[in-house]
């Protein structure tokens, strides 16, 4: 959480803000983050920042895999191989649910 205040306040700073109303950040269910902790630390992080006061959305990234052999996605869940429930196939190919970053920022004076 303090890297995202970090380039939160990198980002807000370019658009020549000194606050931050709202924080939207994508997590993949692939990523490794546990929300709560990731909520925890904000709240202790956040009141000394420039994103004191401002409100913290979370969009989760469901895991999305890719089968070369009917050329479908499907959904996955955790581990690094999956089971295409379209023709059994196996498949390493993920295409969503990895990602780490963030989504929107809203400033203040933002419409």
């Amino acid at each position: 959480m303090e890297s995202a205040l970090d380039a939160i306040r990198r980002e807000a700073g370019a658009h020549g803000a000194t606050r931050v109303s709202r924080i939207v950040l994508r997590i993949g269910t692939l990523a490794g983050v546990d929300e709560d902790a990731l909520r925890f630390a904000y709240e202790a992080l956040a009141p000394s920042s420039i994103a004191a006061g401002a409100v913290l959305e979370i969009e989760t990234v469901p895991a999305r895999a890719h089968c070369a052999a009917c050329a479908r996605d499907f959904g996955a869940g955790r581990g690094f191989i999956f089971t295409c429930p379209a023709c059994g196939g196996l498949s390493g190919d993920i295409r969503a649910g990895r990602e780490l970053g963030i989504a929107r920022l809203e400033f203040p004076d933002s419409p």
